[in-house]
């Protein structure tokens, strides 16, 4: 993959903070929104940050399933657990997430967690 771990988490981070300082009220409240959503409530968080990259992988946010899958080896799922997650993903999205789901696994060489 052309970007490593720690420059996708650099930039992000950079770019949120900026996005964050412009002072514009609904980009605040986006960003809280998203933020609570997973904080614990019925679901525990580990099981939403799986959720959120099923969801990433079938909507094809190369930038989201990285986020989620790290987030994911942070809450401590396994490797094989996070492959079946993304197998529910490649069913649900069909063979145009395959690339996707490629990246993922790319990127889990990165994640000390996810790693083979």
């Amino acid at each position: 993959m052309a970007d490593r771990l720690g420059d996708f988490e650099k930039f992000r981070a950079e770019l949120n903070e900026e996005i964050l300082k412009c002072g514009h009220l609904g980009m605040k409240r986006f960003f809280a929104l998203d933020h609570e959503a997973y904080e614990p409530g019925a679901l525990p968080t580990r099981t939403k940050e799986l959720l959120g990259l099923v969801a990433s992988t079938v909507l094809r946010c190369d930038d989201c399933i990285t986020y989620h899958l790290v987030r994911c080896g942070e809450a401590g799922w396994k490797r094989e657990e996070v492959i079946d997650a993304l197998n529910v993903a490649l069913i649900v999205g069909g063979s145009i997430a395959i690339p996707h789901v490629r990246r993922a696994f790319a990127r889990m060489h990165e994640i000390t967690a996810l790693k083979p």
